[in-house]
């Protein structure tokens, strides 16, 4: 599962390495450490151009838009429906009302800096936080849906992080991880043109999964009201995570 991650990256950085563009009119999001379900959080899509009179051109461009973490399909009653829809399963994207359509032609990236897991604690009560992070710092761009709720100027955009099971050593920590999304997969992920769902929701590739790092972290990102980039710092003395799998 996600729910939680950091993302501290500026706005104007994160369109230099996605590619994008910043959406018209919205004000930057400040860096932040303990993303919370239901917060502002940044994605990437493709927004479709329109000419003069409002009509489709059939191009696009990638888009840097904030949005509320929590889906909100279209057909949804009111927006409460949304802090129930903070991950969608790989599984059953095709499947679920709530996900399938945008599965098909409204996918997005939810660019962080890592996630966090919790592990339980072998030789103590309580559980262990990890950070799972690039371990050479680079953008983490996690595989995500967004849909539009409303119209005219009460139009709210709102995201899921697509979840998958765990791989390699992830498996110590929990079961599920975001599906994540090496640079090459962008294009393909993004483009609102391509229906072949089960293609794209391939497993992050092993040598992603090598490429992170499982740092223990102090448990004041168990508080949500917690922020601040001593979160993310390792804590030391901290052992690996456990040879099994945590216990959720």
């Amino acid at each position: 599962m996600c729910g939680r991650y950091a993302a501290s990256r500026r706005p104007e950085d994160l369109v230099v390495e996605l590619e994008a563009v910043p959406a018209e009119g919205q004000q930057p999001l400040p860096a932040d450490y303990n993303v919370a379900p239901t917060k502002d959080v940044h994605i990437v899509r493709v927004k479709r151009e329109r000419d003069p009179e409002g009509r489709p051109t059939g191009a696009g461009h990638r888009e840097l838009r904030s949005v509320r973490w929590g889906l909100v399909p279209s057909w949804a009653k009111d927006v409460s429906m949304g802090n129930r829809l903070l991950n969608a399963r790989v599984e059953s994207l095709t499947e679920k009302p709530a996900f399938r359509s945008a599965a098909r032609s409204r996918r997005c990236l939810v660019p962080a800096d890592g996630w966090y897991e919790w592990q339980k604690k072998l030789d103590s009560p309580g559980k262990q936080p990890f950070f799972i992070t690039p371990a050479d710092g680079s953008v983490l761009a996690m595989a995500g849906l967004y849909e539009v709720w409303g119209k005219g100027e009460d139009r709210l955009y709102t995201c899921t992080v697509v979840t998958a099971p765990a791989v390699g050593a992830l498996t110590e920590i929990h079961d599920r991880m975001p599906l994540v999304l090496p640079p090459e997969r962008w294009a393909d992920w993004l483009d609102p043109a391509r229906d072949d769902v089960e293609a794209l929701t391939e497993p992050t590739p092993p040598a992603v999964v090598e490429g992170l790092e499982l740092r223990p972290v102090a448990t004041a990102v168990n508080n949500v009201r917690n922020n601040g980039a001593e979160l993310v710092a390792r804590v030391e003395g901290t052992s690996a995570p456990a040879d099994q799998p945590a216990l959720f």
